[in-house]
């Protein structure tokens, strides 16, 4: 039996990568998707665990050759994105992949995968909350805040065109939730 898709999206600050960290701690047969990437890997990080170290010309050329479900430009030169060889693998070893990605990158996995993935906006209350958790993080200057949040209410727009969307308001409940939705997809 082929396994599923599980797509997470949401806005920075939303709970989303939380939520994906919890579900694959909870759930048996698993995996979340490891990303290739042109940028040169950091001393921890190994090829095929934490990314797929390629360079720019082999990554643009897997771009030409519509090897990537989706990918970015993330900074220039500097490329990120999910290859359907490596995710096809798991899939038809019966391992179910969990994506944790932006919007776009998740509406366009949900379009390769049709009704074999099931896609989750997971959303703040508001977007009081959001910076409010973005600025408890003290990760982010006040500009970089500023910039999420501005890029926050474009993604919301996308919440519709997803299969599920989630209030993460209280993470307990989003937990349970997030598990009940989740086993309910793999197990139908």
């Amino acid at each position: 039996m082929k396994g599923k898709v599980l797509i997470f999206s949401a806005p920075s600050g939303s709970g989303k990568t939380t939520l994906v960290k919890h579900l694959l701690q909870t759930i048996g047969n698993l995996q979340f998707s490891v990303s290739a990437t042109s940028r040169a890997p950091r001393a921890s990080e190994t090829d095929g665990k934490d990314y797929f170290f390629i360079t720019a010309d082999e990554f643009k050329n897997k771009i030409r050759n519509n090897e990537f479900l989706e990918w970015q430009e993330v900074y220039e030169g500097v490329y990120y994105g999910s290859l359907i060889a490596v995710v096809d693998g798991m899939l038809n070893k019966g391992i179910n992949v969990i994506f944790d990605v932006d919007v776009v990158g998740g509406l366009n996995i949900k379009k390769h995968y049709g009704d074999q993935a099931l896609s989750i906006f997971v959303k703040a209350k508001s977007l009081d909350v959001i910076r409010q958790r973005l600025i408890s993080r003290s990760t982010d200057s006040e500009e970089s805040i500023k910039k999420r949040l501005e890029k926050t209410v474009w993604e919301l727009q996308f919440e519709k065109d997803f299969d599920i969307s989630l209030l993460n308001d209280d993470l307990d409940v989003a937990k349970a939730d997030v598990v009940r939705i989740a086993t309910g997809f793999i197990n139908k």
